[in-house]
């Protein structure tokens, strides 16, 4: 492996497992290119005024926790879609939880770096973007009239924490950790017609938004694996490894059930010994946890962390 360094950021023939890393500002100047023609505005995209329509769904069915457990097939069909309802919510309450950090993880990232080059405008551009995207699903928790359901304590100071001793590689992988899990999950939700209408219009503009967040997540994450010191290397396969534990127990907000009148304590545990769900979650992580694994990320305790996560087979 060659590194060349021309200014800052660019090298030439480095090379990891999936071929020759991709000069960082061509990359960006691509992903403005894109964010040029295909950016959307929530509020005017989406009919928020619309009724919600009867009978269908908030979440894909195959998608909502409990699906195929002995408590789904005691629930009733009105149940059933208010516990999709409830967790749509809760995903959307972890959703801007998550993009909160990752917006204060991009500015961290950007703070050095040459402000007229594009990597650091297409930074400012994603930023942008997820400001949108939290603002979009703060709206449709509004808009359902379910409660805000935000993260356990724990999990907030965590994250508190995360976000300031993260290293930039170690950003960069919580970053995908947080997007494709959800991207796979929202490509399945935003075609699906028994889904409602205002739900496949907010999955439809954050996956279309999103692609170009994971492209530049992966590129520069790819860059960070190769150039960060071995230290840095080993603390990001760590970090990785403890925020998916902590990203696969904040997937399932338990106060869901209560607010749908089931037993708490029996929904959870249900969840836990689900096939069916630890098939999902292992299912939408696989892409991520493939990329992860020919880069180096999972090795070592990182990736024992990342098994006891349930997301890496």
């Amino acid at each position: 492996m060659t590194t060349v360094t021309t200014d800052e950021g660019a090298v030439e023939g480095l090379r990891d497992a999936l071929g020759l890393l991709k000069d960082r500002e061509q990359v960006a100047e691509r992903l403005l290119d894109s964010s040029a023609k295909h950016s959307f505005d929530p509020d005017e995209e989406l009919d928020w005024d619309a009724p919600f329509e009867e009978g269908k769904w908030f979440w894909p069915p195959e998608l909502v926790s409990l699906y195929g457990t002995p408590m789904w097939k005691r629930m009733s069909e009105e149940q059933r879609i208010l516990l999709s309802q409830h967790e749509a919510a809760a995903l959307a309450s972890l959703g801007i939880w998550f993009e909160i950090i990752l917006m204060q993880l991009l500015v961290r990232h950007i703070y050095d770096k040459p402000a007229t080059s594009a990597h650091v405008r297409y930074a400012l551009t994603e930023i942008e973007d997820e400001c949108r995207h939290s603002k979009m699903f703060a709206r449709l928790i509004a808009r359902g009239g379910t409660p805000h359901y935000p993260v356990r304590r724990a999990h907030q100071n965590l994250g508190r924490f995360f976000k300031t001793v993260s290293t930039t590689p170690g950003s960069f992988t919580a970053t995908l950790l947080g997007e494709e899990v959800l991207d796979w999950m929202q490509r399945l939700t935003f075609p699906d017609e028994r889904v409602q209408t205002l739900i496949r219009g907010v999955t439809r503009i954050h996956v279309v938004e999103e692609a170009r967040h994971v492209r530049y997540a992966r590129e520069e994450l790819r860059r960070q694996m190769m150039t960060a010191p071995r230290w840095s290397q080993e603390f990001t396969r760590i970090t990785s490894g403890e925020f998916a534990r902590v990203f696969s127990v904040a997937f399932v907000n338990p106060d869901v059930y209560t607010n749908v009148g089931l037993d708490r304590r029996e929904a959870m545990a249900q969840v836990k010994a689900s096939g069916h769900r630890r098939e999902v979650m292992q299912t939408g992580s696989k892409r991520l946890t493939d990329f992860l694994d020919d880069i180096g990320v999972l090795r070592g305790p990182g990736r024992r962390l990342w098994k006891s996560s349930g997301l890496l087979a």
